[in-house]
């Protein structure tokens, strides 16, 4: 089959490889900017496992094309640069591009395509205006749902070895072919689940929503589990046993980012107010989020009586999560800011996301950055674990207090045993943690 992919988000770049590598002949449009660039240059901008080499293979074998060539996709006349749409055409646009969404969904409807697949980030109702806007114009091209469901840092298998499939569509015929454009990712069982569009949407961010507020409640009980002289890990153990309850984001930290996830959050408390209804519970869940990632900061803050400035500190860390060079929203970004405040001169390590830090620090502070961790933390006052990426996990703890000025962890995420690295010589933070 011919497919049209629009956008030069993640998800464009991961449903249009995948595709690809279905067999499907794929010609991917994307804007003027960094992604762009960077396939002209035959890199792939987004770092996630596996994905550099998909695109890289399926444009060698000629079945992903990226149309990175031309100035942008439309003419002068406001028409977009290819004549004739593919029989599918997929938007995954950037938010806020609604009305990019609005022109090419009606060039698709004018060109006869027989599906138009929504999977931007829009607001909930998105895929129904825009079916809305092709019927006055009297096309009969169909307008489907599929949520944007990537989880970063291993996008490319949650599209490919799905656990979930959200399809949002109301028309027979676009199910069927949703149905086999889908196949080779639902095989085991059948994971998709069809509904309303406005019901797929709404249920993409409510998910986002349920587990942000899981998280905060977790972050929550890690202050009075300080309080209270025990172990939130022990906690966290216990609640998740209960099969009401499950295992899946009940870890405390120093707070959730990424440009997903926070962004489902803030539409979804954004809509609860325009529609007048009240936001109290995920504001409470936003700003408990905004103040977790300053929660490092306060111990070290604490631990050095406020005698903080020109000391040195060291982040193992900058991704929002591990696997990503992405550091949208993140807390070491919160976190840094903090330091800068107080004069402290910060050092940084992460395996992929130092291009990304960089070009958000520019104009705002000094930062250090560092190819090897054991480097960024030299005559360091603090070590700051913020990212919990595996090459961390197992630290040489004699070097590595070898290299510190002083030997105080601050772990982020939870991931050392206390009473093990106390006994390498190191004075130990973490969340929640005796």
């Amino acid at each position: 089959m011919r497919i049209d992919m629009f956008g030069d988000t993640l998800c464009a770049m991961v449903t249009a490889a995948a595709f690809a590598q279905s067999g499907h002949r794929v010609r991917w449009w994307l804007p003027p900017g960094r992604v762009a660039r960077a396939l002209d240059d035959g890199r792939v901008l987004y770092q996630e496992p596996g994905l550099a080499e998909l695109v890289t293979g399926q444009r060698r074998a000629g079945r992903l094309d990226c149309r990175t060539d031309e100035p942008g996709l439309a003419d002068p006349n406001g028409e977009p640069a290819v004549s004739e749409p593919a029989p599918v055409v997929c938007l995954a646009l950037q938010p806020g591009d609604f009305d990019r969404a609005e022109h090419l969904a009606a060039w698709a409807g004018r060109g006869g395509a027989r599906l138009l697949i929504n999977q931007s980030v829009f607001p909930v109702g998105s895929t129904e205006q825009l079916q809305k806007g092709l019927r006055e114009q009297g096309a009969a091209t169909p307008v489907v749902c599929l949520p944007d469901t990537l989880q970063e840092g291993m996008a490319l298998a949650s599209f490919t070895r799905p656990h979930h499939l959200l399809l949002g569509c109301d028309d027979r015929e676009a199910e069927v072919t949703m149905r086999e454009l889908l196949r080779p990712y639902n095989r085991r069982r059948d994971v998709l689940q069809v509904m309303q569009p406005r019901e797929a949407e709404f249920t993409k961010v409510a998910i986002s929503g349920m587990l942000a507020t899981r998280l905060s409640y977790m972050n929550d009980m890690a202050l009075l589990a300080e309080e209270l002289g025990v172990d939130i890990d022990v906690i966290r153990q216990g609640v998740g046993s209960d099969p009401r309850i499950g295992e899946a984001y009940l870890y405390a930290g120093c707070g959730f980012g990424g440009p997903g996830f926070s962004r489902d959050v803030m539409n979804l408390t954004d809509t609860l107010r325009r529609r007048r209804v009240g936001a109290k519970l995920l504001e409470q869940v936003l700003q408990i989020n905004e103040r977790q990632k300053e929660v490092l900061f306060r111990k070290f803050w604490r631990h050095y009586e406020g005698e903080v400035d020109r000391r040195r500190v060291t982040l193992w860390g900058a991704a929002f999560k591990p696997g990503s060079d992405r550091v949208d929203n993140g807390p070491a970004l919160r976190l840094i800011e903090a330091l800068w405040a107080q004069g402290v001169d910060v050092h940084v390590h992460d395996p992929l996301a130092l291009p990304e830090l960089a070009a958000w620090a520019r104009d705002k502070g000094t930062l250090t950055l560092h190819d090897d961790p054991y480097d960024a933390a030299r005559d360091s006052d603090a070590l700051m674990l913020v990212t919990e990426w595996k090459a961390y996990w197992g630290p040489d703890w004699d070097d590595l207090k070898n290299a510190m000025h002083t030997p105080l962890i601050l772990d982020g995420r939870n991931i050392y045993d206390p009473a093990y690295v106390t006994r390498q010589g190191f004075t130990y933070y973490g969340i929640g943690r005796r």
